[in-house]
């Protein structure tokens, strides 16, 4: 070997020491800039990407066959160091003739490759990132301060993705394959995953991963990062304390479990909560948390277990409240009978794009139910338990707010009535692409203003906006 190798393979093993990690501080309004683990997969290599991938890949195998069990190598110090100590040997005989920045960037890679997530490491190291989109080996996008992004990243083939789905899937007990191509999962952070595969992904192994912060986040981050109002929040707040059912309604990503995380932190220390998801992400920081998780069917058809068997049997749970993680089919009958039930105070979220849509879908979803209920008497059921509607939205700017809170107010004739009790005005663009307006009160003060002032909540009538005036109800 070179002396010159020599001279950059010790000082990429220099440069690659852990350093001690930095206590931790607020998060910004602003994402930083991106970690210099991201800016080093970003940034493409002084070589051939085809060369550095065939390259990547000859380093792997060499370390993997010393290793007698380097299909499940487990992700501890110890494995790393292992690995770390293989790569100069492997980088050797590989002929790794890189600059010390570039080997250092491969070590990383290599290590990712046979105890992490491969490719995605950097990514989901990043705290900028929120999402991570993998179209096929050969396109990798990132969704980073509201914007998606096509990064450099490439896999070396549909093999390779297939890998890395296998070493995200296996320690749940979950499966992928050709006879059933779709699989929700998790990371150990609790960031969601989910996958579709040939045939059904025609382009190749599909990942999708909706990343989540670490730090749990509260009304007043939501109200720094401009998602609430400081209003809305005392608002909410005091709906949640007095026990009201409320649907957090909105689009893909527009931030709706981030907004349910929210909401349950203004619930009781005292009240027993159960959760039930498909794939558990909520993050409640309370003290008396029953986390239910639905279970698809295994390889004979047998075991599924859906949401809505969750739902009927955390009736038998006692709980006092019941969080639904999103409602996607019949278990929204299951849940509105649950809420007209003595189960008051539950929460939920469901796709829609506006307060009327999400009173349409529940009727859709309620249908599905397989009871043949007249549609009548399905409106009935949703007027008597949802109260209030908050409408969450990702603007064209990127950035996710709070753009209705409206009461469910009852039946009149066959019809569901709504009424805003906060309305996002849309003032435009800014010329940095910003987008400018405010949320604000509709003037009217809700119908359940009595059930808050009997919770022992009263809220000054400036939040309503009194001198406002009326808006017609929709």
């Amino acid at each position: 070997m070179s002396s010159s190798l020599l001279k950059r393979l010790d000082q990429a093993k220099q440069s690659a020491q852990p350093t001690p990690p930095a206590p931790p501080t607020p998060p910004p309004v602003e994402p930083p800039s991106a970690p210099a683990s991201t800016a080093r997969a970003f940034a493409l290599p002084k070589i051939e990407l085809s060369e550095w991938l065939k390259l990547r890949k000859r380093i792997v195998e060499k370390i993997a066959a010393t290793f007698s069990n380097a299909a499940d190598l487990p992700r501890t110090p110890e494995t790393i160091q292992a690995v770390r100590e293989r790569f100069i040997a492997a980088s050797a005989q590989a002929h790794a003739d890189l600059m010390a920045d570039d080997l250092a960037r491969m070590e990383q890679e290599v290590i990712g490759e046979l105890v992490g997530f491969g490719p995605l490491e950097a990514l989901l190291a990043d705290p900028t990132i929120t999402e991570v989109m993998v179209n096929g080996p050969a396109q990798v996008y990132i969704e980073q301060k509201g914007k998606v992004i096509e990064t450099p990243i490439k896999f070396d083939d549909d093999a390779h993705v297939l890998r890395i789905i296998e070493r995200i899937i296996k320690p749940l007990g979950r499966r992928v394959d050709r006879k059933w191509p779709m699989v929700d999962a998790r990371l150990p952070d609790g960031s969601r995953v989910n996958v579709i595969i040939p045939p059904s992904a025609l382009d190749g192994p599909t990942i999708t991963i909706r990343k989540f912060s670490q730090k749990k986040l509260t009304a007043a981050d939501l109200i720094q990062f401009g998602s609430l109002t400081p209003e809305i929040a005392e608002f909410l707040r005091a709906c949640v304390i007095a026990r009201l059912n409320i649907v957090v309604a909105g689009g893909t990503g527009s931030g709706k479990t981030t907004l349910l995380n929210v909401l349950s932190n203004f619930i009781p220390n005292e009240d027993r909560i159960v959760t039930i998801e498909d794939s558990a992400e909520l993050q409640l920081a309370k003290p008396h948390v029953v986390r239910l998780e639905a279970r698809p069917p295994d390889q004979d058809g047998t075991g599924r277990v859906a949401i809505r068997d969750l739902v009927t049997n955390s009736l038998r749970m006692r709980p006092e409240r019941i969080i639904v993680g999103e409602v996607r089919s019949g278990e929204a009958l299951d849940m509105l009978q649950a809420m007209n039930t003595g189960h008051d105070g539950s929460l939920t979220t469901l796709h829609a794009n506006t307060p009327r849509d999400a009173i349409s879908r529940l009727e859709t979803m309620a249908l599905m139910a397989g009871i043949d209920f007249p549609l009548k008497v399905i409106r009935e059921q949703i007027a008597a338990a949802i109260d209030l509607i908050v409408q969450q939205t990702r603007l064209r700017d990127g950035s996710r707010r709070v753009i209705q809170v409206t009461e469910v107010q009852g039946m009149e004739g066959e019809t569901v009535v709504l009424q805003d009790v906060f309305r996002f005005v849309d003032k435009g663009l800014a010329p940095d692409g910003k987008v400018i307006g405010e949320i604000v009160p509709a003037g009217i003060r809700p119908k359940f203003t009595p059930r808050l002032q009997a919770a022992g909540v009263n809220l000054p009538p400036e939040i309503f906006g009194g001198g406002i005036g009326n808006i017609n109800r929709r």
